[in-house]
């Protein structure tokens, strides 16, 4: 990867096409993107903009974000000052990764009112700045930075924006030969370190690749060398300086898949261009960020899951530890009818008594223990009382067993359906999770989720253009189960496996809609890497929830069952669209 300057120039190049449009709507889906909706002579087109920690970007994009149904505070600053409003200017400062987006509305007096945006895209610094220009005060930034975490540099509102420290490097498109080679004959470091160290919006990649070419025409010669580094030097920076670029992917030489606005000669395997730097790094990042969110937001509730399975595996096995035990109880009773039987062979005292078994023919005579300090009556109760215990905790332990069975079972779906959640299906999970009384409500003083609040809904449509529905968790299984489906539609599930409900919305279909009904059943499953994949399918009308039963279990009978083994580019072959409900 490389998020450069050189980038960034390519992106803001890209941008200057929206000057003079309008922002039509403003999303913040997470904590660290905005999503511009922007009306330009391109027609309408979405910006993301994101100060993530590990996926700064800035870029148009194609994909749908799930919005939360009360905008963050940030959201709600950006849509009163900057919704409505026309972009006056876009531009990058110097060669950094600094993007600033002067955009004009009128405020609420009927004054014009100018905004800038200012997007650092700046590692685990990132930010996304509204500033008033005028003053140069802050309003908001999406990443709070405060005086006890940088007494240099505060993103808060009300103080003065300070931009980030200076590097006091050259700007690699104004430097000519003579500046170029005199810097370099004063050095001692090595060429592609120099060019890092010495040029604003160098990346490592893009050092190496000019140094590579540098080396490919050196003689040995220092002037030579030296001359041999300009001319590679150029070659790269001056389709840069006409904003001519050739966004690129591939791989490098330790097979890491990167990316680059101009074509490298360390990335020839698995090349692919993209006609703009946008589709480039919409490719690239794909759904890795959501993915590094996601597996963030998701390791507190997998660790929490892995524990409460532990705990009840633990449990099983004392159960049938106890049910071992237990399983002695006609023992007890049978030593008790015997002692019964033959109270005047014993005498108090004795340690043990050698009595006929005429319960059983093949067994002549049986030892029995006695307390000695017991009577032979009293020995007698004794046992019978042991083997009342046995019997009454018999009927608990096989209860239990079936509860810390079932409690395995959901928690092994939970597990499953974790491993292939988005966002919005780990809030889901976590608020399932409260409903059943594992987690505490951590909004219990805000604002609750209305009970009408409706889950979300995977829809994929077959190539024979029939629907198919997925839940990817409890709570959107039971909705589309139980809600939308109706009794003619037919449901899938894999037999035996954790794995999501699926729903072919349709009396009508062919073979071509129920084999892609099933692969989904097997993808969004915990046999995903599987082959030959059981799969049951029958009509919601055989299809019903126990009473009692956990969020998502469900029984059902009439099935049919067919194999299929998971085919991941078939699944996302097939249109799909999220909604809630």
């Amino acid at each position: 990867m490389a998020l450069d300057g050189i980038v960034t120039r390519a992106i803001v190049h890209e941008l200057q096409g929206c000057k003079g449009g309008r922002i039509s709507k403003i999303h913040q889906p997470n904590g660290h993107d905005v999503v511009l909706t922007l009306r330009a002579q391109r027609g309408n087109s979405k910006l993301l903009i994101s100060a993530s920690p590990t996926y700064p970007r800035v870029h148009f994009t194609e994909k749908t974000f799930l919005n939360p149904t009360e905008a963050p505070m940030f959201c709600m600053l950006l849509r009163k000052h900057c919704e409505g409003a026309i972009i006056e200017e876009i531009r990058q400062i110097g060669m950094e990764r600094i993007i600033h987006i002067d955009v004009r509305q009128r405020d609420e007096l009927g004054d014009v009112s100018v905004k800038r945006i200012i997007i650092e895209l700046m590692g685990r610094h990132s930010n996304i700045v509204l500033l008033d220009p005028v003053t140069g005060t802050i309003l908001d930034g999406i990443h709070h930075v405060t005086p006890s975490i940088s007494s240099y540099r505060v993103i808060m509102p009300g103080f003065s924006y300070t931009a980030p420290p200076e590097q006091h490097k050259v700007n690699p498109l104004e430097v000519n030969s003579a500046e170029f080679l005199k810097a370099y004959s004063e050095t001692e470091e090595e060429a592609a370190r120099w060019l890092v160290n010495s040029f604003s919006g160098l990346s490592p990649l893009i050092a190496g690749e000019i140094a590579a070419r540098a080396s490919d025409t050196d003689n040995g010669e220092a002037s030579a060398e030296a001359n041999a580094l300009w001319n590679a030097f150029d070659s790269v920076m001056g389709p840069v300086r006409d904003n001519n670029y050739t966004p690129i992917t591939g791989l490098n030489a330790k097979g890491k898949m990167i990316f680059s606005a101009v074509r490298l000669q360390s990335i020839q395997d698995a090349e692919k261009t993209y006609d703009t730097m946008s589709k480039c790094m919409e490719d690239y990042y794909g759904d890795k960020a959501e993915r590094d969110t996601v597996k963030q937001k998701v390791s507190d509730l997998l660790r929490f899951l892995q524990n409460e399975r532990s705990k009840n595996v633990k449990k099983l096995d004392n159960l049938n530890k106890d049910l071992l035990e237990a399983d002695d109880a006609e023992k007890y009773r049978l030593w008790g009818e015997l002692l019964f039987a033959s109270l005047h062979q014993i005498s108090k005292g004795d340690k043990s008594v050698e009595l006929v078994n005429f319960y059983d023919e093949d067994q002549a005579t049986i030892t029995i223990g006695l307390d000695p300090l017991l009577t032979p009556s009293d020995n007698a109760q004794r046992y019978f009382k042991r083997y009342n215990k046995y019997k009454n905790s018999l009927a608990v332990i096989h209860e239990q067993l079936g509860k810390t069975n079932d409690e395995i079972v959901y928690l092994d779906n939970l597990l499953q359906q974790l491993s292939i959640a988005s966002m919005n299906d780990i809030e889901e999970i976590r608020e399932e999770l409260v409903q059943q009384g594992y987690l505490r409500d951590r909004n219990k003083k805000g604002k609750k989720k209305k009970k009408n609040d409706r889950p979300t809904v995977h829809q994929f449509t077959s190539t024979e253009g029939i629907d198919i529905l997925v839940g990817k968790n409890n709570l959107q299984n039971e909705y589309v189960t139980n809600r939308l489906a109706s009794a003619n539609d037919t449901w899938l599930h894999t037999k035996d496996i954790p794995g999501s409900h699926v729903v072919i919305r349709s009396t009508d279909f062919g073979e071509a809609t129920l084999e892609e009904a099933a692969q989904l059943a097997a993808y969004f499953s915990q046999a995903k890497e599987s082959s030959s994949v059981p799969v049951d399918y029958t009509f919601i009308r055989h299809v019903r929830k126990p009473s009692g039963a956990k969020p998502g279990f469900v029984i059902y009978d009439h099935q049919k069952t067919l194999f299929v083994t998971p085919n991941e580019e078939l699944v996302k072959s097939l249109p799909s669209t999220i909604k809630n409900g």
